[in-house]
């Protein structure tokens, strides 16, 4: 049992070093982000479709529940849209430190949707990831674009992660994740369709090198790592799945500095904000988890 324990342990690790490894895959790729994410979510969303035939899963939900899943599918889409263009912008380091604002913006958005108060170290957490925020901007002003780019990432999976919340309360995951990734590739190509003139042969003209790193993204970054979390959770507690997730900015930035030292190297000041965001990130998952211990106990 402690050996199973362990090893479920080492799967979750594993995921979080691979979504901080899908930073380092944007960088890669030389496409630009929308056309990135078009086809991160159709390879994601066929992917998935031969996993729910293997495993002969369901598909059929009611159109309300459709509808559900194509507004999340919209905010995963633009979520990701915005994090790869403020790497294109910025930096892997800035996007990441960027993407860690969600708690924040969780932390203000979990209360309209399930009816509840704001707590108080909420609203002092927020504050600490705002200094954060301005010590970053201040010294790396340069990247302004990428910042307002990566915030507005994080508001966004804020939005997606509230909406899957509920969503997963009643439905497979899975199949949450495959009408998601349709709903996002219809979204995009509308996009595409009335402003970027449409589909030509020229999109899908890509070199052998973007091919196989988005295969890589859509493979075992989105639709493996969907699953696999989803098993991980089975067996670990959601609050240490959570926390752990929260290592995703520092294993990317770590793996940004040693695959791009040059183009990653940035100001103490960068780092010192980005340390007061993430460190607010952990200690928000650790005091959340305390209160509802407590609440077990009373």
């Amino acid at each position: 049992m402690p050996n199973a324990k362990l090893k479920n342990y080492l799967h979750l690790h594993l995921l979080v070093f691979i979504a901080g490894f899908t930073a380092i895959l944007g960088e890669l790729i030389s496409i630009n982000a929308i056309s990135l994410v078009w086809f991160r979510m159709s390879m994601a969303g066929i992917l998935m479709f031969i996993y729910i035939k293997i495993k002969k899963i369901k598909l059929k939900v009611n159109p309300k529940s459709i509808i559900k899943f194509s507004i999340a599918g919209i905010f995963i889409a633009l979520h990701w849209i915005t994090f790869f263009e403020s790497i294109n912008q910025s930096t892997v380091s800035i996007a990441l430190a960027m993407f860690s604002t969600g708690a924040f913006f969780a932390s203000l958005i979990e209360p309209l949707f399930y009816k509840r108060r704001v707590i108080w170290y909420e609203i002092l957490f927020g504050i600490i990831v705002v200094i954060g925020v301005w010590i970053i901007t201040s010294t790396e002003f340069k990247y302004l674009s990428g910042i307002i780019l990566g915030i507005l990432s994080a508001l966004f999976i804020s939005m997606f992660a509230v909406i899957n919340g509920k969503l997963v309360e009643q439905n497979s995951a899975t199949v949450i994740s495959f009408y998601e990734f349709i709903s996002g590739v219809i979204f995009i190509s509308i996009f595409i369709a009335l402003f970027r003139g449409g589909f030509d042969i020229t999109f899908f003209s890509l070199s052998t090198n973007d091919w196989f790193y988005l295969f890589i993204l859509a493979s075992v970054c989105t639709a493996y790592a969907f699953i696999a979390a989803v098993h991980v959770m089975k067996h670990i507690s959601p609050f240490t799945v959570v926390l752990t997730f929260n290592l995703e900015p520092i294993y990317g930035i770590v793996l940004a500095i040693i695959l791009f030292p040059k183009a990653e190297k940035m100001s103490v000041e960068f780092y010192i904000g980005a340390s007061l965001i993430i460190s607010t990130v952990i200690l928000n998952g650790i005091l959340k988890n305390s209160r509802k211990q407590k609440a077990k106990v009373l």
